[in-house]
């Protein structure tokens, strides 16, 4: 039986097995803040190869399970069985093994989309909340700590009224079709797997979070949404989509999710306008945000200086002019995860009430808006109020 470091959950993950890039950058985060500690998991359909690789990361043969269903029954026999689970795998799995998980009270990582439905989504979230569990899902980019300088600036006032969202994450890198030669991306095209949507829920979703981060007083009035396959044998999946919303105070804003911006490296950018200034922020750059004052030079903010405010000093690890990037960002999530989790348990410091982190309302938020998006582009790009 392993010995329990004092607050240090222990985990273990679904998929994410030998060359999952993915998997690689959950173990990275989860670990480096010794927060979780891995000692079990089911990191491949073929058991073999997962037991195999488990090993190799040095987990006991025998908590190198098969599947997922025998870890979670074996684990919950022991007096050292994991405590939470993180679950990387395509998305046509994440719904049944996230039920599975908190059913066996076990809080839950989970990639996104957290499900295919808003009525899954919901069952997840009265699950979750009947049995006391946190629900995390990986928007990862939301670790950048100059979202939470962005969040903060907002909710000063630096920027006025809030009038223009612009979101994008476009991308160039399946222009053309690379899943003919790529099965590491062919199941992201394919209905059965990737479920209603390409690029709205793979990446779409992704500068949608950041926006609600940032914003969490602007609530979606109604959207207008169209959708592309520019590479045709992907449709009924769509590869280009533009979705324009209204928010209930009178802002909009506009959503550019796409897999074939050809030549652009990730393209994820987020311009908020207000009435006295504007921000923007790259995840190409993710140590800089853009202060544009109206009449005055643009100011770039850098990441862990003493100017920020608080919040964003807060997930700063190695000061400023050290460039942080994707795993750090990731691991500012999972730490949030870490406290949220330690906070059910009674075990974490006081003051995390108003931690910020996706939950499973933001799982939730996620398939809402995708449900909403494919609703109004398939209906010939109406206006839909936002159900």
């Amino acid at each position: 039986m392993s010995v329990k470091k004092k607050n240090t959950i222990r985990w273990g993950m679904v998929g994410g097995g030998r060359g999952s890039q993915i998997g690689y950058i959950h173990r990275s985060a989860a670990l480096r803040d010794d927060t979780f500690e891995l000692v079990a998991g089911a990191f491949d359909i073929d058991p073999q190869r997962g037991r195999a690789f488990g090993i190799d990361l040095g987990l006991d043969e025998a908590r190198s399970y098969p599947d997922y269903g025998t870890m979670f029954a074996e684990e919950q026999k022991r007096a050292d069985g994991i405590e939470a689970v993180s679950i990387a795998t395509p998305n046509n799995t994440h719904f049944s093994i996230c039920k599975a998980a908190l059913e066996h009270g076990l809080h839950v990582v989970c990639e996104k989309p957290l499900c295919f439905t808003v009525e899954e989504a919901k069952e997840l979230k009265a699950l979750a909340e009947a049995r006391g569990l946190i629900v995390g899902v990986t928007y990862g980019y939301a670790g950048h700590q100059m979202i939470e300088q962005a969040r903060a600036m907002v909710m000063n006032g630096d920027l006025g009224e809030i009038r223009i969202v612009n979101l994008q994450f476009a991308h160039g890198f399946h222009s053309a079709p690379v899943e003919e030669q790529n099965p590491s991306t062919r199941w992201r095209v394919d209905p059965k797997f990737a479920g209603p949507s390409y690029v709205l829920g793979d990446v779409g979703t992704h500068p949608l979070y950041i926006s609600e981060v940032v914003l969490p007083h602007l609530k979606i009035r109604r959207l207008m949404c169209v959708r592309q396959s520019f590479v045709k044998s992907r449709a009924p999946l769509e590869d280009n989509a533009v979705t324009l919303m209204e928010y209930d105070n009178g802002a909009i804003a506009n959503v550019w999710s796409s897999a074939v911006n050809a030549g652009s490296m990730h393209g994820q950018k987020v311009r908020i306008v207000g009435s006295k200034a504007s921000i923007e922020w790259w995840d190409e750059r993710p140590n800089q945000l853009s202060y544009e004052i109206q009449g005055e030079p643009v100011r770039i903010l850098e990441r862990g200086m003493d100017y920020l405010y608080p919040q964003a000093r807060l997930d700063d690890r190695i000061g400023g002019g050290h460039p942080e990037g994707l795993f750090e960002a990731w691991a500012n999530l999972y730490r949030r995860f870490a406290l949220a989790i330690n906070g059910n348990r009674g075990l974490a410091p006081e003051g995390i009430e108003d931690l910020v982190f996706p939950g499973v309302d933001a799982g939730l938020e996620g398939v809402r808006w995708v449900e909403n998006c494919i609703r109004s582009a398939d209906a010939g790009g109406l206006w839909v109020d936002y159900e």
